[in-house]
């Protein structure tokens, strides 16, 4: 219990080493390095205080808004945010119909459940257990599988809007089974969710390289 809050502080001092070697990106996704004054600082840029740090207030306000509402009215959020069998009598005597996650982890339960063959030595629960964890670990490769030349969605081309639309709604419709009973239908609907998730990254070098995407200004507008 103790190492977690040293890590996150750790990945906090990452993050913003890393923010300050790279820089943050824009709506535009124009590199403002790019263009500096005779002092080397970006034209394009801003300074961190107080643009930033309003911002943020406000995005921290909101949050403890919705967090105080949720907290002091609804905390069980319909069985979403605290399992609903935990309101129910203990029965020793009965195995519950249906044991669902929390909403966050259902997507990847939902994958989990969607593997049902064996293959080899490896059994489907197993295999299950791998396809959800590289469901999550695929994201850390995410800056080496996009290639594509622009940065904002804005002047990207139809096939990264297409796929990344398709990875959303399969994102969602995932998260939907993993709260629902397994039945055929389902798990087929659920393998097809699958598929669509990870075919979203294993074939991001192959359609962001060759996708149409819009020249990018030079300057950061607006």
């Amino acid at each position: 219990m103790v190492a977690l809050p040293i890590v996150l502080l750790a990945l906090v001092v990452l993050h913003l080493l890393a923010l300050h070697e790279v820089g943050s990106n824009n709506p535009d996704g124009v590199e403002i390095k790019k263009n500096k004054d005779e002092n080397g600082i970006p034209k394009d840029g801003i300074p961190f205080h107080p643009y930033y740090t309003v911002k943020d207030i406000v995005g921290v306000v909101v949050f403890l808004m919705f967090f105080s509402f949720v907290m002091f009215f609804i905390p069980e959020g319909g069985g979403y945010f605290l399992e609903a069998p935990n309101f129910e009598p203990a029965d020793p005597l009965k195995t519950p119909e249906h044991i669902a996650p929390v909403w966050y982890f259902t997507p990847y339960y939902a994958m989990l459940r969607a593997v049902t063959v064996d293959i080899g030595p490896l059994s489907a629960k197993f295999l299950g257990v791998i396809v959800m964890g590289a469901a999550v670990v695929i994201l850390f490769f995410l800056p080496w599988l996009d290639r594509s030349p622009v940065k904002s969605i804005r002047y990207r081309g139809p096939i990264y809007k297409t796929m990344l639309a398709a990875f959303v709604v399969s994102f969602f419709v995932l998260g939907y089974l993993g709260t629902q009973a397994p039945t055929a239908g389902r798990t087929m609907l659920a393998q097809a969710g699958t598929i669509v998730y990870f075919a979203f990254f294993l074939l991001m070098p192959i359609y962001t390289r060759i996708d149409k995407t819009k020249p990018v200004p030079d300057r950061v507008t607006g």
